[in-house]
């Protein structure tokens, strides 16, 4: 939950095991942030911590900041907005969402299946929406079988 380690929970995608990245993104959200005077599980840092939340509970990270690419995760929340340059957005859709439903089962980007969690920095850009389909259960959605 704290810098040194904010990509270590998205590693799990690139292991075959994304309901990993789905747990223990959702596990360090509900842990180490919270509204209380400690409410960060470290020092700020220029924002490096609210940045790695505000990701999170979107439900994706920038795992390298220069790859042009973001990691999915288990969004906290429910549904969030991006507003770009000339009136698009980028629209983040959780169905189904709760503490229970934190594995993705299903995802789409502007309606087509997401193959690999992974979304890109021009699909964002383009406006749109990511639409994730949350469950219960793990989900062998991403795995390599």
């Amino acid at each position: 939950g704290n810098e040194p380690s904010h990509r270590i929970a998205y590693l799990y995608n690139h292991a075959g095991q994304p309901w990993k990245t789905q747990a223990l993104a959702r596990r360090i959200m509900r842990e180490m942030y919270h509204d209380r005077r400690d409410g960060l599980a470290g020092n700020e840092d220029c924002g490096q911590m609210s940045a790695w939340y505000v990701f999170s509970a979107m439900g994706f990270y920038p795992l390298n900041p220069c790859g042009g690419e973001y990691e999915i995760g288990s969004p906290a929340l429910d549904r969030a907005e991006i507003r770009l340059e000339g009136g698009r957005s980028f629209v983040i859709v959780a169905e189904n969402n709760s503490e229970e439903n934190l594995y993705v089962q299903s995802a789409t980007l502007d309606g087509h299946p997401l193959e690999r969690p992974v979304l890109r920095h021009e699909d964002i850009m383009r406006g749109g929406e990511l639409r994730l389909f949350m469950g219960s259960r793990p989900s062998r959605l991403w795995t390599e079988e």
